[in-house]
């Protein structure tokens, strides 16, 4: 068989502030960082943010393999892989001059690109960008371009929603869930491969029951519909997925869904309702501003700035308050959480160096954050820490993000099946029917 050539992959900025392991993931193939590239890192050095991370981490690598062949033919990344070459400004190319500026740092790296595939024609030359912008710029000049595809998933439309129908259930085995539970096992049900913690409808004709798998105890546990500080479920799904919120034993929770369907109202009330099992209550939601526009554009201090961000979260709490009177005692002990700060509501960036040891947090519009930095928060949960991520994988705000590579998405393909997961998507949104017809047809 006749030996593959290796690829040249030419490496955009962006890619490398979404993932600093950037240069280990492709294989026996080369790449190549234009210098333009570690210039556009400098401005990204200083800061908390997970493209600050990214930046240091990136400039920390290259270093420590740094040498005087890392600008004249590259040194080796690691055993197996290819080699990294940092490629110095050169020559704006003639088929470039007269369709695009060479005052852009993009059109820079772009050249270079460009150049590396007009010197090297006998091998492959891919321009990695997570600007789809510049991707189409690339392929108008005939040259091959693609998104960093190392933490995507392969296909949303097949993605875990958390639930399923069993049709034809035997009606004594739904009669033995309603008497003793624990006397149903699996393999009593015409399906019996489940993921730990999987909701169920089981129905038999008329018959109809509510259930999830207890991997622990190897049995189906009946699912009642219970009432977490005065919020009631209204569907099957907001049914599951509060079972799961209050369940102190599934320490991750995710729950997806479109605006409307009560992902983040469900989540807090279940964190009220359980809030004796914890220290404090977090509620986060990352700062990506609408048009990609930095907070900066917006007047007034920190805290007036980010106070539109974090307006839908209070008010979820606002609607969970306003169920009671102003003297009643659910009422006042929100607002006394709030005083003593054990129930906090900011910016994400705020709350990510705090420490997370018996915390129910919750992190609205996961959707945003890059599966680098839903893996930060993660795994700086502490001993008795629940966290629940919820958001819309179809409604992203974030420039290099989409439906296959938020982290979100990632996280529900990547935890499926384990013990201490449960994850459900809600369908059917419960603002009105104004609201429900906007979202499916607009």
């Amino acid at each position: 068989m006749a030996h593959k050539k290796k690829k040249l992959f030419v490496l955009d900025t962006n890619v490398v502030l979404h993932d600093s392991s950037c240069i280990y993931q492709f294989k026996e193939h080369d790449v190549v960082i234009p210098v333009t590239v570690l210039e556009e890192l400098d401005a990204f050095k200083k800061g908390n943010e997970s493209i600050n991370f990214h930046a240091r981490e990136f400039a920390r690598n290259v270093d420590a393999m740094s040498g005087d062949h890392i600008f004249n033919g590259g040194i080796k990344i690691g055993p197996g892989l290819g080699k990294i070459t940092v490629r110095l400004e050169q020559n704006y190319h003639k088929d470039l001059q007269s369709i695009f500026t060479p005052n852009k740092p993009d059109h820079q790296i772009l050249n270079t690109a460009y150049s590396i595939a007009k010197e090297n024609p006998s091998r492959e030359t891919i321009l990695v960008t997570k600007d789809v912008n510049l991707r189409m710029k690339a392929k108008a000049l005939g040259l091959l371009s693609q998104d960093y595809k190392n933490d995507q998933v392969k296909d949303v439309s097949t993605l875990y929603t958390g639930h399923r129908t069993v049709e034809n259930v035997d009606e004594t085995v739904i009669q033995r869930l309603y008497s003793n539970p624990f006397l149903v096992r699996p393999e009593d049900l015409p399906t019996n491969h489940f993921f730990p913690n999987e909701f169920m409808i089981l129905r038999n004709g008329k018959q109809s029951t509510l259930a999830t798998y207890d991997d622990e105890q190897q049995r189906i546990t009946r699912v009642d519909k219970t009432v977490a500080y005065g919020v009631a479920p209204r569907n099957v799904e907001q049914i599951f997925a509060l079972n799961a919120l209050m369940n102190p034993n599934i320490q991750l929770v995710t729950i997806s869904g479109k605006a409307g369907t009560g992902k983040t109202l469900l989540a807090l009330a279940a964190a009220l309702e359980k809030r004796k099992l914890y220290r404090q209550i977090f509620m986060a939601r990352p700062i990506v501003p609408l048009s990609n526009k930095d907070i900066g554009f917006l007047p007034g201090d920190i805290q007036s700035k980010l106070d539109p961000y974090m307006q839908p979260l209070f008010d979820n709490l606002n609607v969970i308050k306003n169920q009671y009177q102003e003297t009643d005692q659910n009422y006042q002990r929100i607002e006394k959480l709030l005083q003593e700060e054990k129930l906090v509501i900011e910016a994400l960036s705020y709350i990510r160096g705090r420490s997370l040891v018996k915390i129910f947090f919750i992190v609205d519009e996961a959707q945003n954050l890059t599966p680098h930095e839903v893996k930060t928060i993660i795994t700086r949960a502490g001993e008795g820490t629940k966290i629940v991520l919820t958001g819309d994988i179809f409604q992203i705000d974030h420039p290099y993000l989409e439906s296959q590579s938020n982290g979100l998405s990632y996280l529900i393909e990547k935890m499926q099946g384990q013990k201490i997961y449960a994850h459900i998507n809600l369908e059917k949104g419960e603002r009105s029917k104004l609201a429900e017809l906007a979202s499916n047809l607009l």
